[in-house]
This record gives C-alpha cells, sequence and structure tokens, in this order.
C-alpha cells in the first residue's frame, strides 16, 4: 500500500522547479529551498540553532539601560 507522500514523490519526479512550483501553487523559492535543504541534510526537518544561545536577550538588555 502506497502513502501519500510516495504517491506525490512519484508525480514530482522528474519535473522542473518551475512545475513543481505550479502543481504544488508554493512559490519557486521555497521549492527551491526545499530541494537544496533535502540534497545537503537528507531531511526537511528544522534544524536546532548552531552556536550557544546569548545570555542576554534584546529584550533584557533595552530593560536595563532604560533603568
Amino acid at each position: 500500500m502506497q502513502t501519500a507522500s510516495t504517491n506525490i514523490c512519484e508525480r514530482l519526479c522528474n519535473k522542473s522547479i518551475c512545475e513543481i512550483s505550479l502543481l504544488l501553487n508554493i512559490p519557486r523559492s521555497a521549492v527551491s529551498g526545499i530541494i537544496t535543504k533535502w540534497n545537503q541534510l537528507g531531511t526537511t526537518a528544522t534544524q536546532p540553532p548552531s552556536g550557544r544561545p546569548r545570555k542576554m536577550t534584546e529584550h533584557r538588555s533595552r530593560q536595563l539601560s532604560a533603568e
């Protein structure tokens, strides 16, 4: 039994970015970004940010400078 994502993948194979964009009704830049992300990472899931988080947020910094 095939899933919906398998059917979509089979339909979109061998199509250009422009054709995929028209079929799914999303911008070409979004299609290009998704394809690039898939080719680089092998997934389209959101990755955690790199680097250490800041100790002080912009909001807190403004609060301290106003006091």
